[in-house]
């Protein structure tokens, strides 16, 4: 099973409380301030295309990827333009779709911006899948755009160590129970994440159970120096994500923006 497999079909639910339109305002923030007349955005692992719709209502021309045809289809539930991943077709007022591996991936075009949020950067877990996401950007962001990604940070997830979670809602159909269990491999600056669903429908009282293991790599301001630069980048920022403070040990998120 590929991770975000069974995971698709309660992703919605399970993030239902996340603010994906304050993330969208903060981004599009930062397109202002370091890029203010951006149009044309690459999300690379968009997974449900939930800050896609959000973007391009507010003007942006969005095209999403994402290797997971499970989350694509749950966005394309919301809107048709679900393409194979060797086209493109820009769709006035709307994000287009697309099947791909960001490691991977070549559209034969150019961004003013590519974004990859929600920690996608971190599942990038060997040094030769972060320099290949890397490449991928670099392709295909336009001289001087600019690329806006999140990842776990390394002081912050040592300090404040990953625990046993468990999340319960619900919604008209289902309910839900998520627990999480974490395994730490430091020397690899990994944490495997255990996912155990149960899910009960609220029609017929049946049971589902979903089990998931997703792999996490938490990254430390050299690193990610190092990887951008051999891509031929340079960082402009690094700050908390959201808060725009300082990164320290009671960070968890840290926003990079990244110069092409």
């Amino acid at each position: 099973m590929t991770v975000f497999g069974s995971y698709s079909r309660y992703y919605n639910l399970l993030y239902k409380d996340k603010d994906y339109s304050g993330e969208v305002e903060y981004v599009r923030a930062i397109i202002q301030g370091h890029s203010p007349d951006a149009r044309t955005i690459l999300d690379l692992g968009c997974g449900t295309g939930k800050h896609d719709f959000l973007l391009a209502e507010i003007g942006y021309e969005v095209s999403g990827v994402d290797m997971s045809h499970e989350m694509l289809a749950v966005a394309g539930a919301h809107h048709s333009s679900l393409y194979a991943p060797e086209v493109i077709i820009p769709h006035q007022g709307s994000p287009t779709f697309l099947l791909g591996d960001i490691r991977s991936v070549r559209l034969d075009r150019t961004f003013d911006v590519v974004i990859s949020l929600f920690h996608v950067m971190s599942y990038q877990t060997g040094n030769e899948d972060l320099i290949a996401a890397f490449d991928t950007v670099r392709a295909h962001l336009k001289p001087g755009g600019i690329f806006i990604f999140d990842c776990w940070y390394g002081p912050g997830v040592l300090t404040d160590r990953p625990v046993v979670r468990v999340k319960r809602l619900e919604d008209e159909t289902c309910v839900l129970t998520r627990i999480v269990e974490p395994t730490m491999y430091p020397n690899d600056n990994l944490v495997e994440l255990n996912y155990q669903i149960l899910a009960q429908d609220k029609e017929s009282g049946a049971f589902e159970e979903v089990r998931e293991t997703h792999l996490m790599r938490y990254l430390f301001y050299p690193e990610v120096e190092n990887i951008v630069n051999e891509s031929g980048m340079s960082i402009e920022a690094a700050t908390e994500w959201m808060t725009g403070r300082e990164p320290g040990f009671d960070t968890w998120g840290v926003c990079f923006v990244v110069r092409g």
